[in-house]
């Protein structure tokens, strides 16, 4: 496949007047100079051009597929269900909302249960988007800061605890959330840090125990302000300390979460540390109702999701929403689309793979309007239906 004439997202974080030729991955693109509209397919710079499907996409944007590192469900399902039905019917909303890596993200629950959902992504062979590895939001957090994790599953930080749960899924543990303050001589982030991401979250750790979590291995923040201290003057907390460690940082762009001021001023300061999240639930794409979330009721209405007393749950939308969300508050889109592309591959250790247009990484693109509308999504290649 070759894609023509296209403004196309670069990983210097820009836009350039570009080809883009691929098979399964990406095999060549070619920057063109001024706005030189190109009408032949020859070949170019080695690469083999003899495609059979050529897309002109002029006037169009062309940026890689989205990366949802942190989405609990969708359509009804949920990735702490232990079903692989499920994960295929996620699979495949993500894939026609733009969504085209995603990490199955569970829950706080019993070991018994978080097995039974380590066993489903282990044997789930992708349907759409593809699954690029487990993100574990819990069991080791704190019982303050817990939101909507189940109190009665909480565990003190355990190596052989998160080796069991890698093991059970072969290996595809690519992040885990833990509570600093809870991890005695921060032992459990060293050892944990060897074998994936280790994010800081659902804690109420002020500024030196965050400060400390990041010395140890941690490089990254879970739905910044939500579910932690907020950033006072006197008292940074996790949000001050992420700042100081160059740690990504996630974001929940719902609308609900975080007032748009405050993402602004978030985007100004992480710069390409800020990583976009859907922190979605299984009432994503469908009705207002009573849907659940880590075993606990959770009410769905008019886009916000919420435990009976009130506490904001995950979220209803998917990531282009987010994206969309964030530019019309005030964000680059430059710097919207990073954050929800190469900021989340770099922080799960894959920037070479997914979330970005280079020589290499997956063919997985999608192509927007200048509005922002999607109209083609590309995965491995090949024009997703």
């Amino acid at each position: 496949m070759k894609l023509i004439n296209g403004s196309v997202f670069l990983p210097d974080g820009k836009f350039s007047n570009a080809d883009v030729v691929c098979s399964e991955k990406i095999l060549d693109v070619t920057e063109r100079a001024g706005c030189d509209i190109r009408t032949d397919i020859q070949q170019e710079n080695g690469a083999d051009t003899d495609c059979e499907t050529v897309l002109d996409v002029s006037g169009k944007y062309v940026i890689p597929g989205l990366v949802d590192i942190h989405s609990h469900g969708a359509v009804n399902a949920d990735a702490s269900d232990g079903d692989t039905e499920g994960l295929r019917k996620m699979s495949r909303y993500y894939a026609q909302k733009g969504v085209t890596s995603w990490c199955p993200t569970t829950m706080t629950l019993s070991e018994e249960q978080l097995l039974t959902a380590m066993h489903a992504i282990r044997d789930f062979t992708s349907d759409g988007a593809n699954c690029v590895g487990v993100h574990l939001e819990g069991p080791f957090v704190s019982y303050e800061k817990r939101g909507a994790q189940n109190a009665a599953s909480l565990q003190k930080p355990n190596i052989e605890e998160l080796k069991k749960l890698n093991d059970a899924c072969n290996g595809q543990v690519r992040m885990i959330t833990v509570a600093p303050e809870e991890d005695e001589n921060n032992a459990f982030i060293r050892e944990a840090s060897q074998i994936c991401t280790v994010s800081l979250g659902h804690s109420v750790a002020d500024y030196e125990q965050a400060k400390a979590g990041f010395e140890a291995g941690a490089t990254h923040v879970k739905h910044m302000f939500k579910g932690m201290n907020g950033l006072h003057h006197r008292k940074p907390g996790i949000s001050g300390a992420a700042f100081e460690a160059g740690a990504t940082v996630e974001l929940i762009c719902d609308g609900f979460h975080i007032d748009p001021s405050v993402i602004r001023m978030t985007a100004a300061l992480f710069g390409d540390k800020l990583n976009l999240i859907s922190d979605s639930m299984r009432c994503a794409g469908m009705p207002e109702g009573e849907y659940s979330l880590g075993g606990q009721p959770v009410w769905m209405k008019a886009g916000k999701a919420t435990l009976a007393d009130g506490t904001l749950a995950g979220s209803s939308i998917h990531l282009m929403d987010a994206v969309r969300n964030v530019v019309r508050f005030g964000v680059p889109l430059e710097q919207a689309i990073r954050a929800a592309t190469l900021t989340p591959s770099e922080s799960i250790g894959m920037a070479q793979e997914i979330g970005c247009i280079r020589k290499g990484a997956r063919a997985d693109l999608l192509i927007l309007d200048k509005e922002l509308n999607l109209e083609k999504v590309i995965i491995g290649g090949q024009i997703w239906q």
